[in-house]
């Protein structure tokens, strides 16, 4: 009887260590794994693991490991929402994601219901911050500081522009087009025409047409690769003397798989090169050794998990009240450097740069 119950002490106190071992903050990444943004999807879902992989590597959080799991919104509103609801389902309480701004702004308000803490990666619509909602956060910058840069380019670099403003009728590509266009305005530049596209559209050919019949010579774009990338190809095809501009949404190599030699010239406005950051060497370089590409959204993905566990930490637990209070007091060391944020949840100091696109590749434009 005796060993009986030393046995079963030793048993239950075996159980008890076996489950100390095995607590995990569970983190769900929302973003597309499916449809037509999935390659920058791809490069979120392996920044965000790569982080965790690192972190639970040097003993988790407070010995608590992360546990990350993934879900498709296929940067579509109606799917985010179904996300976010099957993440409440689920009791998770953190969010790195949403990746497209589309769906971030109507399942940041399923959060906000709930208390779970969510950091985007990558939405860039002012709309999710300016909403008073105390639980969402960002590590990209914002639309509209992304519309000054490239009017402010506009008006500094091209010769008499005469531009026109198009976009594609989403979130993202509406709000940038919005900002550029009134930043220009206050330069004393006004479009000659202004349209829009459907997502998904491939033949630009009567915009073409109708873009070099007004003499247009700087076309700004608010949308994805996909369409932007057919757009540039068509110009070039027509023999229409133009240079397209957007957002970060041309950041994707495949862009310069629809447009080829067409796309030279192509300028984005993007945040700076992490890579150059001699902080990120490791980082890189461990990303490259595991046969991960350290591409802008993986390197964004990597430093959103980077504060959300910075910020668990300084709030000695996961719990989403604690956690929001920290990330707001904080400052946060990340592949991408330091972040610290403002009451809305915004970066207090976010950088745009301008990109080109030459010979399959981006790179920074030189200031002049």
């Amino acid at each position: 009887m005796y060993r009986t119950s030393v046995s079963l002490a030793a048993l239950a106190m075996l159980a008890s260590t076996a489950g100390a071992a095995q607590a995990e903050i569970q983190v769900g990444v929302v973003t597309a794994v499916t449809g037509s943004m999935a390659s920058f999807g791809e490069q979120m879902r392996s920044g965000v693991e790569a982080a965790a992989k690192e972190i639970n590597a040097k003993g988790g959080i407070d010995g608590e490991e992360i546990s990350v799991k993934v879900y498709d919104d296929a940067c579509d509103p109606k799917q985010g929402v179904t996300a976010a609801n099957q993440i409440v389902n689920d009791g998770i309480q953190f969010v790195i994601g949403h990746m497209c701004t589309g769906p971030s702004v109507p399942a940041s308000d399923v959060y906000s219901e709930e208390g779970i803490i969510m950091i985007s990666p990558t939405a860039t619509a002012p709309v999710l911050t300016e909403r008073g909602l105390d639980n969402v956060f960002r590590v990209a910058g914002r639309d509209d500081q992304q519309g000054r840069v490239a009017a402010d380019h506009i008006a500094a670099h091209i010769e008499n522009p005469k531009v026109a403003i198009l976009h594609d009728k989403q979130a993202y590509g509406s709000g940038l087009a919005e900002a550029t266009t009134k930043r220009l305005a206050e330069k004393g530049i006004e479009p000659v025409m202004t349209g829009s596209v459907n997502p998904g559209e491939s033949d630009f050919s009567a915009l073409v047409t109708k873009m070099k019949s007004e003499g247009v010579n700087t076309v700004y774009f608010g949308g994805y690769h996909a369409e932007a990338g057919q757009i540039v190809r068509q110009m070039g095809n027509a023999g229409m003397d133009a240079v397209l501009v957007a957002g970060d949404g041309l950041s994707n190599p495949d862009f310069w798989a629809i447009t080829g030699e067409n796309g030279a010239g192509t300028l984005f406005t993007f945040s700076p090169d992490p890579t150059a950051n001699p902080n990120a060497a490791p980082v890189v370089e461990q990303l490259r050794a595991d046969g991960i590409d350290p591409a802008f959204f993986t390197l964004y993905s990597y430093a959103a998990l980077q504060v959300l566990a910075q910020g668990i930490e300084a709030a000695g637990e996961p719990e989403p009240d604690a956690v929001a209070d920290a990330l707001r007091e904080g400052t946060f060391e990340t592949v991408i450097g330091s972040l610290d944020f403002d009451d809305k949840g915004d970066l207090t100091e976010p950088a745009y740069v301008m990109y080109s696109w030459q010979d399959g590749k981006y790179r920074q434009v030189s200031a002049r």
